[in-house]
């Protein structure tokens, strides 16, 4: 079969040399796709084509209208199946050839006369533009007449040698306009890849007699990744019925796909046009798999103004990624149409799928942004099964390393509450010619050695098995106290006194009371500095009430003081002493055994005054700090460990609390595939380097000799 495909495929793309001129060669298949797809279903439409033209007579002299239904009923294959599709034409490609003269006119009316079904799929080809072009450059008899010259009955080319032989030329297209096939094509090794991690570990399933599977790609451009699910299934299972259905926003790439799904006898399936993150055309179908390659960094701004409306994106209801990279709704889309799961129940079978991802949805966003967040739901609720690193310069149009994300609602007992990351990045073989980007694949042996690592679940050079905990961490705000210095300066009078010049007298008695020499404790300063106000005489002028008096304080500071490191902390206030709520605080964190309520408190910036009151100092906004702390660690023993002993003063801002736990800090996940892989590469010797230099030193007295002598 494979041979016969091959040959056939090799045929129709002989049929460019005619369109060289009117066409550059990325433009071929607005030509050839559209023709292949006419002339297979005129060649399986013969069949039954004297029966439809027959009833077509009979429900028009009747002048029924929708007779669709019953004409595409009455199309049948030849097994007796309806086909789903008709044409009511008296045409066909041998009539076509038989009057050059009028064979523009001739092919549109033949076109118009299918069923709506496949005339909504030409319209999105805007194949009438391709008609009108070829009769202006005289090429349309000669390009209708060699298609006509080609067998495609299904006698001679059944279902699946017609869907490879179309495969084949949509590879075949996409290579050849590869400066934008990245926007919805997949390289094939890809597919293959991502097949392999989604069905290999459901083998066992997929080859029962008589199962039903439906898989679904949101975003599937031309229906690669669709073909190489269903050829996987069949090539396991001939007896499995395999229901395929997909969405794509490219008008010619859904008509390239909806026009596969029919060639191929797929009538339960379903390709629709439309755009995936607003309009869902599958409201109430959930799917056993589902993948897709959506677009890199996808600008999603005109879908905002929809999605805000809803009170939540297809069931998750937390915070939605940056604007400028919708990516991981794609994901969530697909998630959303997971089957229930329930182990051991056939009505909940639970569902898997694989998407391909650049890199930003890893690590991009801090704790409590939207791609933290998404990131989070999905590993807290034991999704996500695995992700591989693929090399780069693998696509056609980005150079880019990309990784391929597998998320389930049905993990195995052996996966439970844990993530394996596979690096495969440098198992690559160079390609001998580059299309576009595209320098790179990874060979059969190379996708065999993955799908066993996935399959192995075991720690190894280039495979680790992480528990989910391990990607998660807090993220806290350290803060340490403000010291300020309160010195009466010559400049500093000038500053304050062209700020506030009506406090003159004020400032002079203030002066003469407290002196000029630096004090390092402000917070006794600015007491004596407010006695000395309320004391003032009654024709000297003090703090103005309300929102001025407040600004010419705090101008009073900023003009008088200095920070200082050796100065006292400020304190911001006192007050009584505040029962915490550790277990609120702190959850599913164990403390230290020997950590007394009175370092706990300090270390949330409680500090005990010994006189039954809590003290509060002001934080330095200059010495401000984060740290992220694993959930796996408790984050009193981590600052205990990492902090205090650098900077005994510093305190966890107990004020940063995470919205979902109410925890301190707020929590985070993020995957870094750099610094799991990581090895180190210790540097030469120097000696080493030193003799390279001096041989390069060498060389240099060599060459400047040369030109001088």
């Amino acid at each position: 079969m494979s041979t016969g495909f091959q040959q056939l495929a090799n045929f129709i793309w002989s049929v460019a040399d005619l369109l060289r001129g009117p066409y550059r060669p990325p433009q071929y298949e607005r030509v050839m796709l559209p023709l292949t797809v006419l002339r297979r279903f005129d060649a399986v439409l013969t069949l039954s084509k004297d029966a439809v033209l027959k009833r077509y007579a009979e429900l028009r002299a009747k002048r029924i209208p929708n007779i669709d239904a019953v004409l595409n009923n009455l199309a049948k294959d030849e097994d007796g199946k309806p086909l789903g599709f008709h044409n009511h034409s008296q045409l066909d490609f041998h009539k076509l050839k038989g009057d050059p003269d009028n064979i523009g006119r001739h092919l549109a009316d033949y076109i118009n006369s299918f069923s709506e079904n496949v005339r909504r799929i030409f319209e999105r080809f805007e194949f009438e533009k391709e008609i009108e072009k070829l009769e202006e450059s005289n090429r349309l008899y000669q390009v209708v007449a060699q298609f006509a010259e080609i067998d495609l009955h299904p006698r001679t080319v059944d279902n699946i040698t017609m869907g490879l032989v179309f495969e084949d030329l949509i590879r075949r297209f996409n290579e050849a306009a590869n400066e934008t096939a990245g926007d919805h094509f997949t390289p094939r090794e890809v597919i293959q890849l991502m097949v392999n991690l989604l069905l290999e570990p459901d083998t066992q399933v997929l080859t029962q007699a008589g199962i039903i599977v439906t898989i679904c790609d949101p975003a599937c451009g031309t229906g690669g990744m669709l073909a190489e699910a269903q050829n996987w299934i069949r090539a396991h299972n001939e007896q499995a019925t395999v229901k395929v259905f997909g969405q794509d926003y490219n008008p010619r790439s859904y008509a390239v796909a909806a026009s596969d799904l029919l060639i191929k006898g797929h009538k339960d399936g379903q390709v629709v046009l439309g755009n995936t993150l607003t309009d869902d055309p599958f409201p109430d179908q959930h799917f056993d798999y589902l993948l897709a390659n959506p677009p890199f960094g996808v600008d999603w701004k005109a879908e905002k103004k929809i999605i805000d409306r809803w009170p939540s994106f297809r069931g998750y209801s937390g915070k939605l990624p940056r604007i400028n990279d919708g990516a991981l709704l794609f994901l969530l889309y697909m998630m959303s149409k997971f089957e229930d799961y329930a182990p051991g129940n056939r009505n909940k079978p639970g569902s898997r799928t694989a998407i391909v991802f650049n890199g930003s949805p890893l690590f991009t966003g801090g704790a409590g942004s939207g791609e933290s967040e998404i990131r989070r739901w999905i590993i807290e609720r034991d999704q996500l099964e695995a992700i591989v690193a693929l090399p780069e310069q693998m696509f056609y149009n980005t150079g880019i390393g990309t990784f391929i994300w597998v998320v389930t609602n049905r993990k195995g007992p052996h996966r439970k509450g844990k993530i394996q990351l596979i690096d495969a990045r440098e198992r690559y073989t160079p390609m001998k010619r580059s299309l576009g980007d595209k320098r790179r694949f990874l060979d059969q042996a190379a996708l065999d050695t993955i799908t066993r690592e996935h399959g192995a679940l075991k720690d190894s050079k280039t495979s680790r098995v992480f528990d989910n905990a391990d990607f998660g961490y807090r993220r806290i705000t350290v803060h340490r106290p403000l010291r300020l210095r309160f010195e009466i300066t010559g400049e500093a009078r000038e500053r304050f006194l062209d700020a506030c010049p009506e406090l003159f007298d004020a400032l002079q008695v203030v002066q003469d009371r407290l002196g000029s020499e630096p004090q390092l404790d402000w917070n006794r300063a600015w007491d004596d500095v407010q006695q000395v106000l309320k004391t003032l005489p009654s024709d000297v002028e003090a703090w103005t009430r309300g929102a001025k008096g407040t600004a010419q304080k705090k101008i009073f500071r900023d003009c008088f003081t200095i920070v200082d490191p050796e100065a006292a902390p400020v304190i911001a206030k006192h007050h009584k002493v505040e029962q915490l709520d550790g277990a609120a605080l702190l959850p599913g964190q164990t403390l230290p055994a020997d950590l007394g309520k009175d370092a706990l408190y300090a270390l949330l910036g409680l500090h005990a005054d010994g006189r039954g009151k809590h003290i509060e100092y002001e934080p330095d906004p200059a010495l401000k700090d984060a740290e992220n702390i694993s959930l796996k660690d408790d984050i009193v023993s981590y600052v205990l460990r990492e902090v205090r002993p650098y900077v005994a003063d510093a305190w966890i801002d107990r004020d940063t609390l995470d919205e979902q736990d109410g925890g301190i800090g707020k929590v985070g996940y993020e995957i870094n595939f750099n610094r799991v892989f990581f090895q180190y590469q210790p540097p030469r010797p120097l000696h080493e380097i030193d003799a390279e230099l001096a041989g390069v030193e060498q060389r240099i007295l060599e060459l400047l000799r040369e030109v001088t002598e």
